[in-house]
């Protein structure tokens, strides 16, 4: 091989975080465009990668979406659990859980909106149905440390509820100190 030949071809360039970086943009993607506009095309544009770099990492775009979901529910969960840190009454718990429902826990429309096109997509793939019932599992685990397992059960329904309310409504939905209210009679406390 000449010199000419070497230096005419593009470098390779080094990007050791790639994969990743694909996962994380495809959230973007899915969040901006939904499941049904999610694309290879618009992902690799989106990511500034080759078309080639998607089928090299990924088993095709089944694959790529599972490990966009999961690591969207991944970070998710940990926002869920980092509500919940230094929660040591009842008081501070009616008040973590109201947090989460009107958004104040590090979770925006967005973040729910990827949450929704998941939760669609598993209803029509099941094997999306692992990533939500690892996410809903994790969820109900944080609830355990304050309540037995059916009321913790009760109350991830309750939260995923009031956000969907809240997230789709097209009028203003519960206040701060509704939603408190709710939250506190669930809990058989008095807000």
């Amino acid at each position: 091989m000449s010199t000419e030949t070497g230096a005419a071809r593009s470098a390779r360039r080094y990007d050791p975080d790639r994969k990743m970086r694909i996962i994380d943009v495809t959230v973007d993607v899915i969040a901006e465009h939904g499941v049904a506009g999610t694309t290879h095309r618009r992902i690799a544009a989106a990511a500034d990668v080759p078309l080639g770099s998607l089928t090299y990492h990924f088993d095709g775009l089944v694959d790529l979406l599972a490990q966009a979901f999961r690591r969207h529910a991944e970070r998710m969960s940990r926002s869920y659990e980092a509500a919940f840190d230094g929660v040591s009454t009842t008081a501070q718990l009616i008040d973590a859980i109201t947090d989460l429902i009107h958004g104040d826990a590090d979770a925006d429309p967005r973040d729910w909106a990827v949450a929704y096109e998941l939760y669609l997509a598993a209803l029509r793939d099941p094997a999306l149905r692992t990533v939500t019932e690892s996410w809903m599992r994790t969820s109900r685990a944080v609830l355990e440390r304050f309540m037995d397992p059916t009321t913790a059960r009760g109350i991830d329904a309750l939260i995923e509820g009031l956000v969907m309310h809240k997230t789709l409504a097209t009028t203003p939905g519960a206040t701060r100190a509704e939603t408190r209210e709710i939250v506190a009679r669930q809990l058989g406390a008095t807000a």
